[in-house]
C-alpha cells in the first residue's frame, strides 16, 4: 500500500468515533485533502536505519497518523488565528458562525487524537514541545517587527524534526541531532507559499537517501536531541 494512503486511512480511522456526524465530516473532509507529508516522514524515518524491525507493522502507521493529526490542528489553528472568521460572521450570518465553531472544535480534537496517538511512545515529549513552541511562536507573531514568516515555518519545521523522532524511536533508534537539523530545515522548505508541499514532491529519492545517510551517524550522549527544532 501507498504510505500516504496508508497514514491517510490511520489517521481517518482515528478521528472516525467523533460526534457530532457533522464535526466528524469536517475532520474528514480536513483529512482527505490534506499532503500527508509529516506521517510519510515517519515512514522515511523508521526505515532509514537498518534495523531488521517491521516498517509495515499497524503501530507504525498509527504513530505516523499521531505526528500528521498534530500538523493538521496546529496548521488549522495557525488559519484561524490570522484569518478570525468569527469577525467576519458578526453580522448574523448563522451558518458562518457554525463553520468557524466547527474548526476551532476541530482544531482541538485533531491536536487531541494526535497526543493520544503518541501518548505512549518516546515521542511523546517532543510532540508537548511542538506545541509549547507553536504557542510561544504565534504569541511572538503578533509582536510589532516580528518575521512572521520565519515564525509561521517554525511549526513546520517542528513537525518535521517530531515525525522523524517518531519514526526512528519506533525501531529502537535514536536520531543524530544531525539529522533533526536536516528534518527542520527540511520542514521550513517544505513549506511553499503558505501550502505544505506533497510527500513526493517534498521527500524524493535524494531526500530519502540523504536521511538514511545521516540516520547511519548513530545517536548517543554526542548528538542531542534539541529541545526545539530551531535549536542548532
Amino acid at each position: 500500500m501507498d504510505d500516504a494512503v496508508r497514514v491517510r486511512d490511520a489517521a481517518r480511522e482515528a478521528v472516525d468515533d467523533i460526534h457530532p456526524n457533522r464535526l466528524r465530516e469536517v475532520l474528514g473532509d480536513r483529512l482527505a485533502d490534506a499532503p500527508m507529508t509529516p506521517a510519510v516522514l515517519a515512514l522515511v524515518s523508521a526505515r532509514a536505519p537498518e534495523t531488521g524491525v517491521d516498517t509495515d507493522a499497524d503501530g507504525l502507521a498509527e504513530r505516523a497518523a499521531g505526528v500528521q493529526l498534530i500538523y493538521e490542528g496546529l496548521r488549522l489553528t495557525r488559519s484561524l488565528s490570522h484569518d478570525e472568521p468569527w469577525l467576519r460572521t458578526q453580522g448574523g450570518d448563522a451558518d458562518g458562525d457554525i463553520d468557524a465553531d466547527l474548526d476551532i472544535l476541530a482544531a482541538d480534537v485533531l491536536v487531541s487524537r494526535g497526543f493520544y496517538l503518541l501518548a505512549r511512545t518516546d515521542a511523546a515529549d517532543r510532540a508537548v514541545e511542538v506545541v509549547r513552541s507553536f504557542g510561544r511562536d504565534q504569541t511572538l507573531r503578533r509582536g510589532e517587527g516580528a518575521d512572521r514568516e520565519t515564525l509561521d515555518r517554525n511549526l513546520e519545521a517542528d513537525v518535521f524534526v517530531l515525525a522523524v523522532v517518531a519514526g526512528m524511536t519506533a525501531v529502537g533508534e535514536t536520531p543524530p541531532a544531525r539529522l533533526l537539523e536536516y528534518a527542520a530545515e527540511l520542514g521550513r522548505e517544505s513549506d511553499a507559499d503558505g501550502q505544505l508541499q506533497p510527500a513526493e514532491v517534498a521527500l524524493s529519492e535524494a531526500t530519502t537517501e540523504r536521511i538514511a545517510s545521516l540516520s547511519a551517524l548513530g545517536g548517543g550522549s554526542d548528538d542531542r536531541v534539541p529541545s526545539s527544532a530551531t535549536d542548532s
